[in-house]
This record gives C-alpha cells, sequence and structure tokens, in this order.
C-alpha cells in the first residue's frame, strides 16, 4: 500500500529576500516502511533561521537543499507503521524530515520522545535543537561563570530566550536583550527574568545598551550593528559565542565587518563561531547534560517557552518569511 502526502519542495534559490513563488507544494505517495524504517504522520513541523543559508547554494557547513526536492528540518510525529521492533507504531518521535505531512525516515534516524511529561511541540524548541544551542554556546562556547553579566541579541527568538533564562539559572549575575518590539521587551523583563531589555527599533543598539553594560558574555544571533555595538559594551576579557547572523542572511552584498575590531587587542576579547552539531561532537556530555537538566527546569517551571503557531502546511511557507521578518516571539512552529 502508498499514503497519499504532501510535501513542500525549493524550486528557485531566492535572491535576497525569499518570494513565495520560490516554493511549490507537492503531492507524493509513499511506500510502506521497508526494513529498518518507519512511517511518520507529522504533528508539528519547525521553521528556523540557518534554514535560509541551506536554500543558497554558496558553500557552508552542510550542503544547501536540493532543487525540486522536499525541504528538510526539525519535525515531531507519530509513528503510523513500523518496519523496525525498537520504534513501534503509535510512539512520538523527532527527526529531522520536516516540511512535509509524512515522511519515511529510517528508524535509527528517529528519537522517540517522551509527550505525556511535556507538550511535544517542545521538542523543537526549549527541549530542542533551540535549548540544546542555548546550553551548549553558554557553557561549552562562552565558558559562562557565575557572576558573569550575559548580554544577548535575538533575545525573544527560540534560542534568544533560552540563552537568558539558562544563563540566569547557571550563575550569571545580570542578563540583558535586544529584541524587536515593545511587546518582546516586555515578556523578556516581566515572565522570562531579564534584567533589562531594549527594542533595537528606538535607536542606535550601542547608545541604548550602553547604560546596562559592561558584559562578561554576548551570546549573538544577530550580527551588523549588534556585533559592532556589544564588542564596545565588553568588559576586559569578554567571550562571545557567535551563533547566528540573521541581519545578514538575504543581503545581496557583503556587509561591512564591525568598525571596532581593535578592540579585540585591548580588551583581550574572544570570539568563537560555532554549529551546535558540532559543538555537541566536541562536548559529548553536553547533550545527555542538557536533556537532563532542562527537562528538569521545564517541569519545574523554571525554564518557560513561547510558541507563535501557525496551522497547516499550506501556511509554512508564509510561517518561515514571518520568522525572517521577525513576526515570532519564542520558537515559530507549523502544526500540521
Amino acid at each position: 500500500m502508498t499514503t497519499s502526502t504532501r510535501e513542500i519542495h525549493l524550486v528557485s534559490r531566492p535572491t535576497g529576500w525569499p518570494e513565495p513563488s520560490d516554493f511549490r507544494t507537492v503531492e507524493a505517495e509513499l511506500d510502506d516502511p521497508a526494513p529498518g524504517q518507519v512511517l511518520v504522520r507529522n504533528t508539528w513541523m519547525s521553521v528556523d533561521p540557518y534554514m535560509r543559508g541551506r536554500m543558497s547554494d554558496r558553500k557552508s557547513y552542510v550542503p544547501p537543499f536540493a532543487l525540486d526536492a522536499p525541504l528538510e528540518g526539525g519535525a515531531v510525529g507519530e509513528v503510523v507503521a513500523s518496519a523496525d521492533d525498537s520504534v513501534p507504531v503509535g510512539a512520538t518521535v523527532l527527526h529531522g524530515l520536516g516540511w512535509r505531512e509524512h515522511a519515511l525516515v529510517p528508524a535509527s534516524a528517529v528519537r522517540v520522545v517522551d509527550a505525556e511529561r511535556v507538550p511535544a511541540s517542545s521538542y523543537l524548541g526549549v527541549l530542542g535543537m533551540p535549548g540544546l544551542t542555548a546550553y551548549v554556546g553558554l557553557t561549552r562556547i562562552a565558558q559562562l561563570r557565575e557572576g558573569d553579566r550575559v548580554l544577548v541579541s535575538g533575545a525573544a527568538g527560540a534560542v534568544g530566550s533560552a540563552v537568558g533564562q539558562i544563563a540566569r539559572l547557571l550563575g550569571a549575575s545580570k542578563v540583558v536583550g535586544s529584541a524587536g518590539s515593545t511587546e518582546k521587551v516586555a515578556w523578556l523583563t516581566e515572565e522570562l527574568g531579564f534584567d533589562a531589555a531594549v527594542n533595537y527599533k528606538d535607536g542606535p543598539i550601542g547608545r541604548l545598551l550602553a547604560p546596562h553594560g559592561p558584559f562578561d558574555v554576548y551570546f549573538d544571533n544577530v550580527g551588523g550593528d549588534h556585533l559592532e555595538a556589544a564588542i564596545s559594551h565588553l568588559a576586559d576579557f569578554g567571550r562571545i559565542a557567535a551563533c547566528g547572523a540573521i541581519a545578514q542572511y538575504n543581503d545581496t552584498e557583503a556587509a561591512p565587518g564591525p568598525r571596532n575590531m581593535s578592540m579585540f587587542v585591548t580588551k583581550r576579547l574572544t570570539m568563537r563561531g560555532f554549529i551546535v552539531s558540532e559543538a555537541v561532537g566536541e562536548h559529548p556530555d553536553a547533550a545527555k547534560e542538557f536533556h537532563e537538566r532542562a527537562g528538569q527546569w521545564v517541569a519545574d517551571g523554571r525554564l518557560v517557552a513561547r510558541e507563535t503557531v501557525v496551522d497547516g502546511l499550506d501556511h509554512a511557507v508564509d510561517a518561515f518569511l514571518d520568522l525572517m521578518r521577525g513576526g515570532n516571539t519564542g520558537k515559530m512552529l507549523v502544526r500540521l
């Protein structure tokens, strides 16, 4: 037998900002699982900023998405057919074949998750790749120490909101974030426990941050003027964990670098970019440590998350485009 389903293909590589015409919804037929495979009915899929890079064909840390083929990304779903005893029918699993309603996945490539203790969608957000990115970036890349003063850009996104909370849970003395609206700033300070937050649309980001520095750690999700401002407001021996540069993902020309790089010498700063999968490989204890600690923090209510939910595969592209424009608070998800 076969399963009729739908999936979203990339049909052209965007130049600058992606357009709906760069994508197409395609009907497909999936065979029953072969030995070692499971058929998953996806219930949630993730859209993430890193996906923009894979839509281009320039060299990067992962291969670009293929044209006229389904996109990929994190997804959670229910196993509806299984040809592997280790993953039974009915299990809720996390895997990497999103952007489709059903997926044939090797059983070795799924992780069975507990959807009774926490909502299944959490495994795409605070208990998934974004939360792990925040934890690894703070603990292994920035080497957070008790008492550190922490600045995070993109603080109302899935990674940034986790960074601020985890930093506080690990002993940071001060946590400051930047976000793109007064509503997001209020969420950070009133609900997530940030000491302060600024709306970067209110003026030059360097001026807005001046009353809140200096900082020992900067977790960078934005790049551009945020990175330049953070360098100015870091304390001596400050550390930067460079996670993303969303301000530049859709640029068609190279953006100018920070104009204050001499401060790396005078302040003895360090900066390291990281990819979470590689960082976990380098620090194999980090993922287990994160899942144990974060799972308890979520269960205790000490680590909270907000989700911006869009319904239906037909609106997945809209969700991605809105994410790139900053239309999300917390994790952007598509409910299938």
